[in-house]
């Protein structure tokens, strides 16, 4: 014990020298699909040190298929017409840390930067590195944190057929129902911590057996892979316990729907110039009036499935028009006032179903858009319900949210012709998936996968 301790104790210290001398001589590596599951292996010692030094081959399918291992039929990018060959997967060593419920186990993320060009363009990773630079070129440090809702359940051998909460009763901010899973709740603060996706906050939310977290904020990618790991990471810590986690949007039309939202502020110098002395500053202006131009062509990144749509509806806590408030909930966007530190954005539109590295980059991207194009923000800021106000209504499900992003050219500009294909091509197949079913579908296919 006291050798792995002393070898763990080096790994950390110097992660370059001794990442290939790990205790159980395994490393765990993750990439992330279109619709944000995380997809991955172990590999060898030996291996690691090619991987490293060349890069290391993924099956492309992982962009030929959908959250249910089902091939699309209109993709270009990948499908059978491809021969499904092998893409270059670059691993990113700053993403380096160990997994504390599986043995110390290293672990690393990779994307598909250096991977051709096609493949390239459609990874959600990617695709955030890239507005992250755009952020950069403009002199901001964009700085984010996801906040999760999301359902836990007993397990049973058909779980998403009869779903049977691990709590009842709607108890919001409970600290009796935090302690009637206190093994759970410790793993998770302390888990997630150790392994580098550190909680501001969590509790439980209205409704039984559902929980919040709120994640440390950080800069906007680090923000993202946090986001990813985290959704992974309660699933396997969960299933200690004998609890299964979902990220649903809506589960049950009865209860609320699962948020993901995100919370955003850009720093200059060190300064968040989001923050005025007196109200809003005109950057925060632009940003605003940005996001809600853009809003309306892009909503299948913040809403990506056919459940989704069940969320945003009136009463609900989610947003259902292009609207903006201060400390206003019931909006897409909610500006939270404070001190220069504190003060900060809120984009409540993503539910916990979203890939984060996808909402993350249409928040980023559309708020420079705004700021690049010094956009008016002429939406009144909503006072009240937004519920009962005539901003313009957000589409009421994938099909229309589609082919609206399909139909425009903004998408193209914030995130580039052959993102946009490919993922338009998806979300389609999506809503053919539904289409095509009877029945109860909607539980089997995203209870577990999103």
């Amino acid at each position: 014990m006291t050798q792995i301790l002393l070898l763990l104790t080096s790994f950390l210290a110097q992660p370059d020298e001794n990442m290939n001398e790990t205790p159980n001589g395994r490393i765990k590596i993750g990439v992330t699909d279109i619709d944000g599951i995380l997809r991955g292996k172990y590999i060898s010692q030996n291996k690691l040190k090619s991987a490293q030094e060349k890069g290391f081959g993924f099956c492309n399918v992982i962009f030929g298929w959908d959250s249910n291992d089902k091939v699309y039929d209109n993709s270009k990018v990948s499908g059978w017409q491809t021969g499904y060959p092998d893409a270059k997967a670059t691993l990113d060593e700053q993403t380096r840390r160990t997994i504390p419920w599986d043995n110390n186990t290293p672990f690393l993320l990779a994307d598909f930067e250096h991977a051709n060009e096609d493949i390239a363009a459609v990874c959600p990773r990617t695709l955030i590195k890239r507005i992250h630079r755009q952020a950069v070129e403009m002199g901001f440090e964009a700085q984010f944190a996801n906040e999760y809702e999301w359902f836990n359940f007993q397990t049973a051998p058909n779980v998403a057929q009869s779903p049977q909460p691990i709590t009842s009763g709607m108890f919001g901010y409970s600290l009796v129902r935090l302690a009637a899973q206190s093994d759970y709740v410790r793993e998770l603060w302390t888990f997630l911590a150790d392994f580098g996706v550190p909680l501001e906050g969590l509790h439980t939310e209205t409704g039984p057996g559902v929980y919040e977290a709120a994640i440390e904020y950080a800069d906007v990618l680090k923000a993202a892979d946090r986001a990813i790991l985290f959704k992974t990471s309660v699933k396997e810590i969960a299933q200690r316990h004998h609890i299964v986690p979902s990220f649903m949007a809506k589960w049950n039309a009865d209860l609320p729907g699962c948020s993901g939202h995100l919370h955003q502020s850009l720093w200059r110098d060190g300064q968040n110039v989001f923050h005025a002395e007196n109200g809003l500053s005109k950057t925060l202006e632009y940003y605003i009036a940005g996001q809600l131009y853009c809003l309306p062509h892009i909503l299948p990144l913040y809403a990506p499935t056919v459940n989704s749509y069940k969320r945003l509806v009136a009463g609900s806590w989610a947003a259902t028009s292009v609207s903006w408030g201060i400390e206003n909930r019931t909006t897409a966007l909610r500006v939270i006032p404070g001190s220069e530190k504190s003060m900060r954005l809120e984009t409540r539109v993503p539910g916990a179903d979203a890939n984060p590295y996808l909402a993350m980059s249409a928040a980023l991207a559309s708020g420079l858009y705004g700021i690049k194009h010094q956009l008016l923000l002429n939406i009144a800021a909503t006072s009240g319900n937004a519920y009962d106000s005539e901003q313009l209504p957000l589409p009421s499900n994938l099909q229309t949210a589609t082919q609206a992003m399909k139909n425009s050219s903004i998408p193209t500009e914030l995130f580039g012709a052959g993102f946009v294909d490919h993922f338009v091509r998806t979300r389609e197949w999506e809503w053919r998936q539904y289409e095509q079913q009877v029945g109860n579908w909607e539980l089997g296919r995203y209870f577990e996968t999103v």
